[in-house]
């Protein structure tokens, strides 16, 4: 049951000092005698709190949404698929900053992200130091768990790689809270990568095929975390292999049906390779359980709150539009009715005149909050219906739906980019192929009668050769954006892709004619990839060990 995996029943009484720094402070949830720390049910209480932090809240204030596990404020706001939304720019107004590229060291949501990682980092150290210790643990047992905690921590780690690029790595050997106040340029970025993938290395080699557990790791799933931190080092052959190993073990495959995917009740589906677990209803206060992180995205209208943030961009809706022979256009021209477009457009966003979810009606522009700045368009793909019981209807309005780290199309896709790097351009054809014949062949969105399709769908496959490279790279990359679009991925991707400059400052151009609150967004080449070491922890830490990164 996914639900033993959100409750969190031991203090971590670990440190042998205070501290009133909010990224190194510990939430007390109990107290246990030392003595009886190792026994075995207390350990399992640890491992368990390691994992209750992947969902971003790190206290009782409800401010996941600083800390999302979806990372929509870091991976699509910052990205050209979203907008902040919000009520205007003073709403939230550090997102604002964000999405304007006018970053600095005290943003709350720069602090909240670090803390929230290295709390679950902190947590992964204290239950490996218990584990280690417990004399009554299982061992067969024992060998399991130190390969679900390296992987929680190597899961921390990855996060913090590819947001704050140089980041300070404290391992089990840490015993005093002095020992967490380290240099962020103590390791280059190749020994963090490398200390990144030992974790998953270990956790290969130690976790097992299955576990009973929903919400664990296993062997496989730690084999699909090595393609990802290949894919983001452009290690392409390791990816390729590592790809073909989490391919070859038949544990995961796409759902026949794209919007499926995104259903609460399938959340542990077997296209989902790894995610964080959400519960609702679970006695939990609050429902802090839940999807908290993204309590902010509930798209307003007559059934769900008008937070309104995380809109889509008018950017993402001209790239589903589609050409007469089914292929993506790239003109980035805005979608008129009569185009035809990427039927996963319509699972993705909240268009008006278009059915949302199941609740028989259609979205309306009136929906969406600050309309005049922020444009018409909703989230939709992460949104529960609001029928479902899975869908809180009161305060903070939030959802069961878990969160998908990996999910197999993105693997699929990780597997195209490295064939397509290796110049393996057929093979890759084939793979972008098999997620746009799921797209093909799932149900589209109809119109309330049921009578026709909503929109003028078309979406066919790659059936002649790609030229060249270059082309098969631009045919990969697109396919990663209409797939994952809304996920959290976007941004990281132009990052590691190393055009996010270019793309970001041209998006910001055109996009700026349309949506005022962009008008002063500009991408810093060399700055902006990465966020900025908080300043709290230089604060406390010290200048003479941390560097801040240039351009902050």
């Amino acid at each position: 049951m996914k639900n033993r995996l959100k409750y969190i029943f031991l203090a971590l009484v670990l440190l042998t000092s205070a501290c009133s720094d909010s990224f190194l402070d510990e939430t007390p949830y109990g107290e246990i005698a030392p003595e009886n720390m190792t026994d075995p049910e207390n350990v399992e209480g640890a491992i368990i709190a390691a994992y209750s932090v992947l969902n971003g809240q790190i206290d009782g204030a409800s401010n996941a949404y600083n800390s999302p596990a979806s990372n929509w404020s870091f991976g699509d706001v910052m990205s050209d698929d979203a907008y902040k939304g919000g009520g205007g720019t003073g709403d939230q107004n550090q997102i604002h900053l964000m999405e304007i590229f006018n970053i600095n060291p005290t943003i709350i949501d720069v602090e909240r992200k670090w803390a929230a990682l290295y709390e679950g980092v902190k947590r992964v150290n204290v239950a490996i130091q218990l584990l280690n210790a417990s004399e009554e643990f299982d061992a067969e047992l024992k060998k399991v768990r130190r390969g679900e905690l390296n992987f929680l921590r190597g899961h921390y780690y990855f996060e913090l790689k590819k947001i704050y690029f140089q980041v300070p790595y404290i391992d089990e050997s840490a015993t005093l809270i002095e020992d967490y106040y380290v240099s962020n340029t103590e390791y280059s970025s190749e020994q963090l990568w490398e200390k990144i993938e030992q974790n998953f290395q270990t956790a290969y080699e130690n976790l097992p095929m299955d576990q009973t557990d929903v919400g664990r790791p296993n062997k496989i799933t730690a084999k699909a975390y090595l393609t990802k931190c290949y894919i983001f080092q452009e290690k392409w052959t390791e990816a390729l292999a590592a790809a073909n190993e989490v391919i070859s073990s038949q544990k995961y495959e796409l759902l026949p049906d794209f919007r499926d995917v995104f259903l609460p009740e399938n959340d542990n589906s077997k296209e989902v390779i790894f995610a964080v677990q959400h519960t609702v209803n679970d006695g939990a206060p609050n429902n802090y359980n839940g999807g908290i992180g993204d309590r902010l995205a509930a798209p307003g209208g007559p059934y769900y709150s008008q937070y309104g943030f995380h809109r889509p961009s008018q950017n993402l809706i001209n790239a589903y539009k589609t050409s007469a022979n089914g292929l993506p256009v790239y003109d980035n021209v805005d979608v008129e009715d009569s185009d035809f477009i990427d039927p996963r457009l319509d699972h993705t966003v909240g268009r008006p005149g278009i059915p949302y979810l199941d609740l028989d009606v259609e979205y309306e522009a009136s929906w969406a909050r600050d309309l005049s700045t922020y444009g018409p368009f909703g989230p939709k793909k992460r949104i529960v219906s609001a029928k479902s019981s899975l869908q809180i209807q009161t305060w903070p309005y939030i959802s069961a739906l878990n969160y998908y780290i990996i999910r197999y199309a993105d693997l699929l896709l990780w597997k195209a980019e490295a064939l397509v790097e290796l110049n393996q351009l057929e093979e890759a054809r084939e793979l972008v192929n098999q997620v746009r014949q799921r797209a093909h062949d799932s149900q589209y969105v109809m119109s309330l009668d049921n009578s026709a399709p909503a929109a003028n769908y078309n979406i066919e496959l790659y059936t002649n050769p790609w030229a060249d490279l270059a082309q098969a790279r631009k045919a990969v990359h697109m396919e990663r954006r209409l797939e994952l679009a809304m996920e959290g991925h976007r941004f990281f991707d132009l990052v590691r892709w190393g055009n996010a400059a270019e793309v970001m400052n041209k998006y910001i151009e055109a996009e700026k004619t349309k949506r005022s609150h962009l008008t002063n967004a500009y991408f810093q080449e060399g700055v902006n990839e990465y966020f900025p070491v908080p300043q709290k922890y230089i604060d406390v830490v010290g200048r003479d060990k941390v560097t801040q990164r240039e351009g902050y």
